[in-house]
C-alpha cells in the first residue's frame, strides 16, 4: 500500500479545503446534482475530519469497525468519530450515542411494538448528528432507520439555510429484488451522495437511478484476506479454513462426534423465531447421529447472547457457545463441523468462504411472510443462489421452514457427496463474483490502493477521495 501517495495528495487536497472560502461542488461519476459545499469554519480551527457513522445491526457494526480503521489509515489529519455502532465500531473509538440493539429490528409487524422507540432514536441520532458538525456522514446497510434519519438531517440543514455534509451509504439497499423496488431509488439521489455498493451488479442500477455508486467488494472478502495477511503466499482463493483439531481438542470433543453448525441469526426477533426450529432440527437428526454436538456463534447482541444461553440448557444435544467476534475460533468451529444450518444473510456467506454444506432456513411473522410473497421477486433469500440463479443451496423458507423439512435437507447435505462438492465448487464462483478485480480498481482509484484492495479500504479511498476532490 503506498500511503505516503494517498497522503500527500490528500493532504494536499486539504490544503486547499482549509484555506479557501470559496464554495465547490461535488462530482460525481452519475451526474448526480448535488449542492454547493464549503469546508465548516471548524475544520480549518480544530484541523481534524470529523464523521458521523450510523448503524443498526451485527453485519453492519463489523463493516463499520473496518471502515474506521481505513480511514484512519488514510487521513492525512486526525479524525473524529461519533454515530450509533456496536462493539467493533466502539473498539476502533466510536462511542455509541446509545445501544446499536435498540436499532436491530427487521420485519413489518416485528417493528410496530418499538414505533415509539424507534421514533425517539431517530431524533436524538438526527438532533446528534447535526451538533455533531461532520464533514461526513456514513450509515451502513439498516436503511429503514438510515434513510429516515438522512431525510431528517436534510430538512434540519435546510431549516438553518445550511448545506449537508457529504451522505454515503455503505450497502445499497436490495430495492432490486422488490417488485417496484427500483422505482423508490429515484429519490434516493435527494438523502445519499455515494453509495458504496457490496454487489457488483448494483452499480449500474444506483446510476440509473441517479446515485453515483462504487462496488467495494463483499465484506466476506475481507475476511479471507484478513486471514491470509502477513502469509507469503499469493491470494489465489479466497476461502477461510479453521484449525478443526485444535477446536475439538480445546472442547473435548472426539473425532467420532458429529458437529454441526448453528446459524440462527444476530436479531433477537429472528433469533427467537428460529432457535425453536433449530433445536427441533437436531432432535430428529439424532436419528442419524446419536453423538452429536451442535456449535453457535453468537452475534454482539447482549439481548441475543442473553437469550441463546438461557434456552441451550435445555436442548437434548449439547450446545457449544462461540463469539461471533472471534473470527478465528468461528472458522475453527466451521472447520470442524460436519454440515450447517443458518438464517439467509451474510452467515451464509462465511460458510462459503469456509467451503462447509449448509442449508437455509428463515420464518418471519405471518404478515411479513404475506409481504414477502406478494412482493419479492426473487426465488431465493440467500445471496450464493441469487447470484448464480440456481438452488444450489438447498433453502426451506416461510411455512416450508420446519424441522422435519430441514432435517431431511440436511441429512442429504451430509450424506450426498456430489451435492457437498457442488456447494464447494459454486463457493469459488461466488466469491469470486463479489471480489472487485484488480484492473477497474487501478482505473477507478489510481493505483492508491497498491496491495490493499481490502473492501473497507476501497470504501475508505473512495470517501476520502470524494472528499477532497475538485476542491
Amino acid at each position: 500500500m503506498d500511503k505516503m501517495m494517498l497522503m500527500t495528495r490528500s493532504a494536499y487536497f486539504l490544503r486547499k479545503i482549509v484555506n479557501t472560502d470559496s464554495r465547490r461542488t461535488f462530482s460525481s461519476t452519475c451526474n448526480n446534482k448535488n449542492s454547493w459545499r464549503r469546508a465548516p469554519a471548524s475544520m480549518v480551527e480544530n484541523e481534524e475530519f470529523r464523521v458521523f457513522m450510523v448503524c443498526g445491526e451485527v453485519s453492519g457494526d463489523i463493516i463499520g469497525g473496518r471502515l474506521i480503521s481505513s480511514l484512519k489509515r488514510l487521513s492525512p489529519c486526525p479524525l473524529r468519530f461519533a454515530g450509533v455502532g456496536g462493539s467493533m465500531m466502539n473498539n476502533e473509538g466510536l462511542r455509541s450515542l446509545f445501544p446499536m440493539e435498540d436499532l436491530a429490528v427487521m420485519g413489518i409487524w416485528e417493528l410496530l411494538p418499538h414505533l415509539n422507540n424507534f421514533r425517539k432514536r431517530l431524533l436524538e441520532t438526527t438532533e446528534a448528528a447535526f451538533l455533531f458538525q461532520p464533514h461526513v456522514v456514513v450509515t451502513v446497510d439498516s436503511k429503514g432507520f438510515s434513510f429516515r434519519f438522512l431525510k431528517l438531517l436534510r430538512a434540519r440543514y435546510n431549516q438553518q439555510g445550511l448545506s449537508c455534509p457529504l451522505r454515503f451509504h455503505y450497502v445499497a439497499p436490495s430495492f432490486w429484488a422488490w417488485k417496484g423496488g427500483e422505482e423508490r431509488m429515484n429519490g434516493l439521489a435527494k438523502l445519499v451522495d455515494h453509495v458504496l455498493c457490496i454487489l457488483p451488479f448494483e452499480v449500474d442500477i444506483c446510476r440509473a437511478h441517479g446515485l453515483a455508486a462504487t462496488f467495494v467488494g463483499h465484506p466476506v472478502v475481507e475476511d479471507a484476506l484478513s486471514a491470509q495477511l502477513g502469509t507469503s503466499s499469493q491470494v489465489d482463493e479466497l476461502v477461510v479454513l479453521g484449525k478443526a483439531d485444535n477446536f475439538r481438542n480445546e472442547h473435548g470433543i472426539s473425532s467420532e462426534t458429529t458437529i454441526i453448525s448453528l446459524l440462527p441469526g444476530s436479531r433477537l426477533q429472528e433469533v427467537t423465531r428460529m432457535l425453536p426450529i433449530f433445536a427441533d432440527t437436531l432432535k430428529l437428526l439424532r436419528c442419524s447421529f446419536p453423538d452429536m454436538v451442535a456449535v453457535i456463534p453468537v452475534a454482539s447482541n447482549q439481548h441475543v447472547q442473553e437469550h441463546i444461553k438461557k434456552n441451550v440448557q435445555q436442548w437434548v444435544v449439547p450446545a457449544i457457545l462461540i463469539s461471533g467476534e472471534s473470527s478465528f475460533k468461528k472458522y475453527d468451529a466451521f472447520s470442524a463441523s460436519k454440515a450447517a444450518i443458518a438464517t439467509s444473510g451474510t452467515a451464509v456467506m462465511e460458510l462459503q468462504l469456509a467451503r462447509l454444506p449448509c442449508v437455509v432456513g428463515y420464518r418471519a411473522h405471518f404478515l411479513t411472510e404475506w409481504f414477502i410473497r406478494l412482493r419479492t421477486k426473487s426465488k431465493y433469500v440467500s445471496l450464493p443462489n441469487i447470484l448464480l440463479d440456481s438452488a444450489v443451496i438447498p433453502e426451506a423458507l416461510l411455512s416450508n421452514c420446519t424441522a422435519d423439512r430441514l432435517s431431511m435437507l440436511l441429512n442429504k447435505i451430509i450424506w450426498d457427496e456430489s451435492l457437498r462438492e457442488e456447494q464447494m465448487a459454486s463457493a469459488r464462483n461466488v466469491l469470486n463474483i463479489l471480489c472487485p478485480k484488480q484492473k477497474s480498481l487501478y482505473n477507478l482509484h489510481g493505483g492508491r490502493l497498491g496491495s490493499s484492495c481490502t473492501p473497507s479500504m476501497i470504501a475508505a479511498s473512495t470517501i476520502m477521495y470524494e472528499l477532497t476532490c475538485n476542491t
